[in-house]
């Protein structure tokens, strides 16, 4: 049944509705702006530098010399399109939802999840923190990303409550079947751990499930194009019990038509028991035979060589307040290196700072911890091939 979820949706009748509108400080408002406070975020999103980063970011396979095999940003656009169709057919606020599966992803590291684990293992040694993409996206659109406004002030995207939800609690590595919104409205930065809590709107979760949806099958799709699984594909039949063509469209079709006839807000977002089970065989199967394929493997550990060499060159330049003479002196050495980070820098440390820059001080340059987490920032926003500019810059004579 069509709009079962429209009572639920994410508008002016619903009483969560102020919190979910809720932006940190204002925003400049336009004369006669024809945008809602959703469409507003979308268009803050897609104009940001992370956002436009990510069609040069892994998504499962690393430069692929095929243009079709998937990026960041496609998935991005899938997890945006699924989440459409979910929404419009349950009645909920597809604007919510686009601007979520949009921005989803913006804390994504180069090289994909392998990037993510390594940069997790680093935090943790240098300063005794996780790294995960979800808390980083968070992080990329409260204090990283800079936007212009009418005066050519610097400031944050200043996103919505509602949409800044959905992109920390967009875990899609989810193994229950029957999602529902949380109703407490929380301080964002309560969450320590990746699925720490239900999103606050019903519209989030749907990107939530979307997420794994896009992903499943896309995956398969490109392991075959790349030849990873010739020799699995009797064991990929027997688990879609079909021998017809595999590819993402079919797959996709399957489970969002599921998971709307099977949802309700008795039960949540839910698929039947037969598909609900069928999603975590695919899911099995794919950790097995395409996440710890050897090809994968091999081009992990370049990775961590890489992200490691990046950030250790970059935290010998600290030196307490003497950091900005440290960097000067590392420009003789790495000058393209270094030139970039300071340049980038600038917009976050105590010093140097112009009047129009009105983001975040998001460091004190006497405070290591602080000066570590920030080459973290800086390393995660690369691209792939950015980060491999750099490295082969340090490496390089």
């Amino acid at each position: 049944m069509e709009n079962k979820f429209k009572d639920y949706a994410a508008n002016e009748n619903n009483p969560k509705w102020e919190n979910m509108i809720k932006r940190q400080t204002k925003i400049y408002k336009r004369d006669k702006d024809m945008r809602s406070e959703f469409e507003r975020d979308y268009t803050r999103i897609i104009h940001s530098n992370a956002f436009r980063r990510l069609k040069h970011k892994t998504q499962v396979f690393y430069s692929p010399e095929d243009d079709h095999i998937c990026t960041r940003i496609e998935h991005v656009l899938h997890v945006e399109s699924v989440s459409y169709t979910i929404a419009k057919y349950l009645g909920l606020n597809t604007e919510l939802t686009r601007a979520i599966a949009t921005g989803h992803d913006l804390g994504h590291s180069p090289f994909g999840h392998e990037g993510e684990r390594i940069l997790s293992e680093i935090s943790k040694k240098e300063f005794g923190e996780s790294f995960w993409h979800e808390r980083n996206g968070l992080d990329y659109v409260d204090k990283i990303e800079l936007l212009e406004d009418y005066d050519r002030n610097k400031q944050n995207l200043n996103l919505t409550y509602a949409v800044r939800d959905g992109i920390i609690s967009h875990c899609g590595e989810i193994d229950e079947n029957g999602i529902k919104p949380r109703e407490e409205y929380i301080d964002l930065n309560e969450y320590t751990t990746q699925n720490q809590y239900a999103p606050y709107t019903w519209e989030a979760c749907v990107v939530k499930v979307a997420d794994k949806i896009s992903y499943l099958g896309r995956d398969i799709e490109d392991a075959i194009s790349l030849g990873i699984l010739d020799e699995k594909l009797e064991d990929l039949y027997k688990i879609l019990r079909s021998k017809k063509v595999i590819n993402n469209t079919v797959i996709i079709n399957h489970l969002v038509r599921d998971l709307c006839e099977n949802s309700s807000i008795e039960k949540g977002l839910c698929f039947s028991e037969e598909t609900f089970n069928l999603v975590k065989e695919i899911k099995s199967f794919n950790y097995k035979n395409i996440y710890k394929a050897q090809k994968i493997n091999v081009s992990t550990r370049f990775f961590y060589i890489l992200l490691n060499e990046i950030y250790y060159i970059l935290k010998s330049s600290y030196a307490g307040i003497k950091t900005p003479d440290k960097i000067y002196e590392m420009k003789n050495t790495y000058p393209e290196v270094f030139e970039s980070f300071e340049q980038w820098l600038s917009n976050y440390w105590n010093l140097y700072r112009s009047d129009k820059n009105k983001n975040k001080m998001l460091f004190e340059i006497e405070n290591e911890q602080d000066y570590c987490k920030a080459i973290i920032y800086y390393i995660s926003g690369m691209t792939d091939n950015f980060a491999i500019d750099t490295y082969n810059k340090i490496i390089g004579f």
